[in-house]
């Protein structure tokens, strides 16, 4: 009888040993796999801040070619490339290298101005879709009014217009998208009547109505790739 006592005590010794092996094994384990996910994570938010600002610099780089063209000019130097991204997760280096270089369009680049306006708020998404709203009127009144001044003429120091569109960064971004050009007092908001582009007024109507009825526009997206124009 006392070496079965013996033996169920050894036993019982051997089975807590092995469960606080086991136990320190899957702590282990949780904690690698913790830690690979804060990499992944830390990755991800490293690429879409460098790819949000590639973004906003082709955006300034494409109005201020559209404003030279307007003038009879047109800019010679392309937008530098920034150095490529050196992403740790081969799946996206893969991904990112997979993607065809192409010129970016003024449809995309108007989709990506209203992303990025609601990616800068994403705290209020109320008075993004009123400020989505309030370019679809304007962009809407021009192009069922191309002859009436009073629509192509916006006063930047207007309380409504600076509450709905003008104080929330790539709302005036996207007027400028459309046409717009700043008056040289900085005053208003002017586009000439010979320089009213109805494909354009569509494309922006079209992109606004999306943005407006779409619950998910701008979430699970991706900025626009650079392009070698």
């Amino acid at each position: 009888r006392k070496k079965i006592e013996e033996e169920e005590k050894r036993l019982e010794r051997e089975t807590e040993k092995e469960r606080i092996r086991s136990g320190k094994e899957l702590i282990e384990a949780k904690r690698i796999l913790e830690e690979n996910e804060r990499k992944r994570y830390l990755a991800l938010r490293q690429s879409e801040k460098e790819e949000e600002k590639r973004a906003r610099e082709k955006i300034r780089w494409k109005l201020e070619q559209d404003k030279l063209e307007r003038r009879g000019t047109k800019l010679q130097m392309p937008l530098k490339n920034p150095a490529p991204l050196k992403l740790s997760i081969p799946v996206l280096q893969e991904k990112q290298n997979s993607k065809l270089v192409k010129p970016v369009t003024k449809a995309e680049l108007m989709k990506e101005c209203l992303r990025s306006l609601k990616r800068n708020h994403t705290d209020n998404d109320a008075r993004v879709r009123r400020a989505f709203q309030t370019l679809l009127i304007y962009v809407g009144n021009v192009a069922r009014n191309p002859h009436e001044e009073k629509f192509r003429r916006i006063r930047l120091s207007n309380p409504l217009f600076q509450e709905r569109v003008g104080s929330l960064k790539g709302g005036v971004d996207f007027l400028e998208l459309c046409g717009f050009e700043r008056t040289e007092e900085g005053e208003f908001l002017y586009l000439p009547q010979e320089k009213v582009n109805m494909a354009v007024l569509n494309s922006a109507g079209s992109e606004l109505k999306s943005a407006i009825t779409n619950p998910f526009f701008g979430v699970l997206s991706r900025p626009i790739e650079e392009s070698g124009v």
